[in-house]
């Protein structure tokens, strides 16, 4: 495995790579969640790429840049363990050369839920995106469900700009108490990540309730949110059952997606669970 720091270099040997590129961008700190998505992209390419940088123009004013987790020695580990072929790790100043000032923005799609409460997160997320699919030239790429609405604005913005790649949404990747992982999870105390797995039990609650024949939006959403509440949350951003395509509030709970922010002392997290 290769790890390369600078575009120019990382975009002459996927010039020259043979097959299907497959991309998995990360922000580093890389757990269980990410590491599936590298051998599904080893899966299902010819030549696999894993991005790792913390894009500070998803960080809002007051959020945790300065604190995200960054251990790039067992990022670098792992991804050659996973078999990756190259491990991109570009700096800020790369990404971003001096008088940067183009961005990418998804309307409508980027004002609700995450992008409600951060509004510029999702600009940030976009622009670093499109960027890393110009330098890698990939044919895939590979993210996880549980952000679920990043998955569809990144969906979005490839199809309406014509880009010739695939996004692949790989399933939520949880421990075994079934907190889904995820690198802000190393934040919590070992009491608020007890309280946490409250939202998960949210979650397949709902789906319970679907199966057992439930409709009812509102119904789904006041199981999930009760459960939540057993947790002493500092606050709870939303509970909400979503179309999952549009992320329009659905009509009918089957088919939906719900999703959940929530927040404690030290940590805000999110999940989701498709209801079927």
């Amino acid at each position: 495995m290769q790890i390369i720091n600078r575009p120019s270099e990382v975009s002459l040997i996927c010039s020259h790579a043979k097959g299907t590129i497959g991309l998995v961008p990360t922000m580093g700190a890389l757990h269980e969640g990410h590491l599936s998505l590298v051998r599904k992209a080893r899966e299902m390419c010819d030549f696999v790429i894993v991005s790792d940088f913390v894009n500070p123009h998803q960080f809002g004013e007051g959020e945790d840049y300065d604190k995200y987790p960054r251990v790039p020695d067992k990022d670098a580990a792992l991804c050659e363990k996973e078999g990756a072929d190259i491990l991109f790790a570009p700096s800020a100043a790369d990404m971003y050369p001096r008088g940067f000032s183009t961005w990418v923005e998804v309307k409508g799609l980027t004002d609700i839920l995450e992008g409600e409460i951060r509004p510029i997160h999702f600009r940030g997320v976009t622009t670093v995106c499109l960027k890393l699919f110009n330098i890698t030239r990939c044919g895939k790429a590979f993210f996880g469900q549980k952000d679920f609405q990043q998955v569809c604005v990144i969906r979005k913005m490839t199809k309406e700009l014509n880009l010739p790649l695939d996004i692949v949404r790989c399933p939520i990747v949880r421990d075994p108490d079934g907190l889904a992982k995820s690198s802000r999870n190393a934040y919590m105390t070992f009491g608020e990540r007890e309280r946490a797995l409250c939202i998960s039990r949210a979650m397949f609650a709902a789906r319970r309730a679907v199966e057992n024949g439930c409709r009812a939006v509102e119904e789904i959403e006041k199981t999930a949110l009760e459960e939540i509440m057993k947790s002493r949350p500092v606050a709870v951003d939303y509970v909400t059952v979503r179309d999952p395509e549009t992320l329009m509030p659905a009509e009918n709970a089957a088919g939906s997606v719900l999703l959940a922010a929530v927040r404690y002392e030290n940590v805000r997290l999110i999940d989701n669970i498709l209801l079927y």
